[in-house]
């Protein structure tokens, strides 16, 4: 067993790396001449747990920046118990980038078989919060580093909810031990849908359990907010990064961008956005 868990009401350790980025081999390159970046962050499924890693990607990790392998199919919300061979590749991943945790989705994506191609919500109920746990510690055993665990944007919630969001998020937290991977744009993406206030969400998670945070732009489409990691990160989104770092600043914040790439500039200008409502030092 190599669980590795964070003792409830005990704060993270993770050390303070600032502002990161995804890694996506379509902005290797701009990734790679960011002078002061210690964070980034890459879909576990996209690097094969046996392969060598892309060049540029070992480049990163050979001059000492944190790469953090982040899960889209591991299935922790699923009703089955996780598929052993994904939690095993997952594991190997983080092990080849000697990354110093590992996060995944409080969501599922697939059942009986049937592969939703999305991340879909749970209903936030007691029971959802058991099988969750079931299978966060199914893959926490075979682990080596700490898991945090990011509640995803929702376009819809489920008739038979028994918790708000923070509830359940921290339910799942006291059950595990995980982290919280707070998604910024998911907490405005999910106020705004519902109709509720971005700050008393954001006030009623767990704060002081966050490893690292996302931080992605989004966009409307018939009255509905959209957290596409495709458009420009909104000004919305950076007053709750300067709000979440005033309550409890993370130790890592991250750009998400995963398509419709703009020019090197228009990236170095979010970085610096995010890195001045954080607080943190710029890295470009």
């Amino acid at each position: 067993m190599r669980r590795v868990t964070t003792p409830v009401n005990t704060p993270a350790t993770t050390p303070a790396y600032g502002v990161g980025i995804g890694w996506r081999p379509e902005i290797a390159g701009v990734v790679a001449g960011l002078p002061g970046l210690r964070f980034a962050e890459v879909v576990a499924e996209s690097v094969h747990p046996h392969a060598p890693l892309p060049d540029a990607l070992a480049a990163l990790v050979d001059r000492g920046v944190a790469v953090v392998p982040h899960g889209v199919r591991l299935n922790l919300g699923g009703a089955e118990p996780v598929e052993a061979a994904r939690v095993t590749a997952f594991a190997a991943v983080a092990e080849r980038l000697r990354a110093p945790l590992a996060s995944e989705h409080i969501a599922f994506v697939r059942a009986g078989g049937v592969e939703a191609g999305h991340l879909l919500p749970l209903p936030r109920t007691r029971e959802a919060v058991a099988a969750v746990a079931a299978n966060v510690r199914r893959v926490q055993d075979e682990l080596a580093v700490p898991l945090a665990l990011e509640p995803i944007a929702a376009l819809f919630d489920w008739p038979d909810d028994e918790l708000t969001e923070a509830e359940f998020v921290t339910a799942i937290l006291d059950a595990t031990g995980a982290r919280l991977l707070l998604d910024v744009a998911n907490v405005y993406a999910n106020a705004r849908n519902r109709g509720a206030d971005p700050l008393a969400v954001l006030a009623a998670l767990p704060l002081d359990r966050v490893a690292y945070v996302h931080v992605a732009g989004g966009a409307e489409h018939d009255g509905v907010y959209h957290d596409t990691h495709t458009d420009a990160v909104p000004a919305e989104v950076l007053a709750l990064v300067t709000e979440l770092c005033a309550r409890h600043r993370p130790p890592a914040l991250m750009l998400e961008r995963d398509g419709h790439y703009p020019p090197e500039a228009d990236l170095r200008a979010e970085l610096d956005a995010i890195a001045a409502a954080a607080g943190y030092p710029a890295v470009t």
